[in-house]
């Protein structure tokens, strides 16, 4: 397999990333072993949970406990004598109800009842790739060489400490020597 961002071959299929430049694989995995097309997945209209059902209920009663408390709170003061009162007594038990139930069914819902089924990731899992002793695979050569930087000889370092106070007498000194003995 080679990657699609940089054409460097992959040592073999189990790879998640690219040796080069990085490039996650697993989505390259996953197109070959579909054939070239992403797995299809259900596209057609989904049932709601039983949590997602439990609360839109509750959310229902609460809504209908404020219209049908309004409503009876409104026949209730103009309604005459023993209906009124009639009215009265339904409007406190219905707000009670209603609210309450609402609630209620809300919280049971949000606790007891089962949520959405999870989502099977797209991604291949992780297989631990065979060590290079296992693939006969020389370790030394699957590095490149290291470039810019001189096999041979020393590198000197480069001084910085001109950009900050040296803080002690003793560091300058020895700065000093080294001075002399490179002459």
């Amino acid at each position: 397999m080679y990657c699609p961002h940089c054409g460097q071959q992959q040592i073999n299929e189990v790879v998640r990333f690219c040796s080069r430049c990085g490039f996650p694989l697993e989505g390259v995995m996953t197109l070959l072993a579909n054939g070239g097309s992403l797995p299809a997945f259900p596209s057609g209209p989904t049932q709601p949970s039983p949590r997602k059902k439990g609360v839109r209920q509750g959310a229902m009663l609460l809504l209908l406990g404020v219209l049908v408390v309004s409503l009876l709170g409104i026949l209730a003061s103009y309604a005459p004598g023993r209906l009124g009162e009639l009215f009265g007594l339904l409007t406190s038990m219905s707000a009670v109800i209603l609210f309450v139930g609402g609630i209620l069914r809300m919280l049971y819902a949000g606790l007891f009842e089962e949520g959405a089924p999870k989502m099977r990731p797209l991604m291949m899992p992780y297989v631990a790739p065979p060590m290079p002793a296992q693939l006969g695979v020389d370790r030394s050569a699957a590095l490149p060489p290291m470039s810019g930087v001189q096999q041979g000889g020393w590198v000197q370092r480069p001084t910085t400490a001109e950009l900050v106070r040296p803080p002690s007498v003793t560091e300058n000194t020895t700065r000093l020597l080294d001075k002399e003995n490179s002459k």
